[in-house]
């Protein structure tokens, strides 16, 4: 796929633009990357709907690229370096970036270092700023162009954020039963039953520190892991099976794929070399109190885990009250100071007003 876009410098305008871009929570995982932000396996998630990303990008013409970052009003220079590798890896495909000084003003819906993808939520956020700048450049830049070069780019700056791009679930990496799913872009998944569309996900907060492992260290772990071909390989049958219970409502198969997922990502960090135990007791309390619910009582509650200890508690919208009485009288106590995000499948992103 060809991105690559310049213009001549005096024709570079200059303003603001902004956008909303939601996290999203992976299904089947993608752990373990090829060179230039490709995955190893294919990933499929949930879009969320309220732990989102708002971003603000002031541009101005500039005889060299900078830029500064400010999170909540305030300068973050730590936040720089990762912006600055973003914008040397999208130069070649977006050129006009290198004529222009950036003002980025970003903030997250969610607390910081709370289990919430927010390089997935801000990344996006960014790539579709970088990319309404260029739609100002050209008005012809627009529609599914504008849309896959936004996800193109969000990849280039974290590997989930190209899935945010788009409304209730989302594909990424090559798969054989997939149509239009590639390794260079995130895909919309639309083949699914109604009662996904309205799925609803609570983030139970075991603990709000920060992750022990970054993403890309542990992504590097992958490259000499014993486990690494058979991982990969489980990961396109997960995604298989889970193709067929996404399309007819089978919320037993969905279950069963997702839990073995989380349980198998955080199973590659144990073995990996570093090794790296992420869970903590109260991770696993949660997971048993869940299990034994959900056979007590028939519902469908299903967890799954990011790179860390929290717990994303998935269920129907039907099952919301039950689930949320369960939450409050049983798994609260093993959340830090009680904390908990209620979120749901979302419509993707926003581009708001000046």
């Amino acid at each position: 796929m060809d991105f690559v876009y310049t213009t001549e410098a005096n024709n570079l305008p200059e303003g603001k633009v902004s956008w909303e871009s939601p996290s999203n929570i992976a299904l089947v995982k993608y752990w373990g990357k090829k060179r230039e932000q490709l995955p190893a396996n294919p990933s499929i998630s949930f879009t969320l709907n309220n732990c989102k990303t708002t971003t603000s990008l002031s541009y101005s013409v500039s005889n060299n690229l900078s830029f500064e970052v400010y999170v909540d009003g305030k300068r973050e220079e730590g936040f720089e370096p990762k912006i600055k590798t973003f914008f040397e890896r999208i130069s070649p495909y977006s050129s006009f970036i290198n004529n222009y000084k950036f003002r980025i003003d970003t903030s997250n819906s969610f607390p910081h270092s709370s289990g919430i993808a927010s390089s997935a939520s801000g990344l996006s956020a960014l790539a579709l700023c970088i990319c309404s700048i260029e739609q100002n450049i050209n008005s012809e830049f627009e529609g599914e162009l504008f849309l896959n070069k936004a996800s193109f780019l969000a990849r280039l700056g974290s590997g989930s954020a190209c899935r945010s791009l788009f409304p209730k679930m989302a594909s990424w990496g090559k798969h054989s039963e997939l149509k239009n799913s590639s390794d260079v872009i995130g895909s919309p998944y639309d083949d699914i039953h109604p009662v996904f569309a309205t799925y609803q996900d609570t983030i139970l907060l075991v603990d709000k520190g920060q992750k022990q492992v970054s993403s890309t260290v542990g992504h590097g772990l992958m490259h000499q892991h014993p486990f690494a071909e058979t991982r990969f390989k489980q990961a396109n049958n997960s995604l298989s099976k889970l193709k067929s219970a996404l399309k007819t409502g089978d919320l037993v198969t969905f279950n069963k794929i997702v839990e073995t997922e989380a349980l198998t990502l955080h199973a590659m960090m144990m073995s990996s070399d570093p090794y790296f135990l992420l869970v903590r007791p109260n991770t696993i309390a949660i997971i048993e109190k869940v299990w034994e619910f959900r056979a007590e009582h028939q519902l469908n509650l299903t967890i799954t885990l990011d790179a860390g200890a929290n717990v994303h508690l998935l269920y129907p919208k039907a099952e919301k009250h039950a689930a949320l009485d369960f939450i409050k009288s049983e798994l609260v106590v093993f959340c830090e100071n009680g904390a908990y995000i209620c979120d749901k499948v979302g419509l993707g992103p926003k581009q708001l007003g000046l």
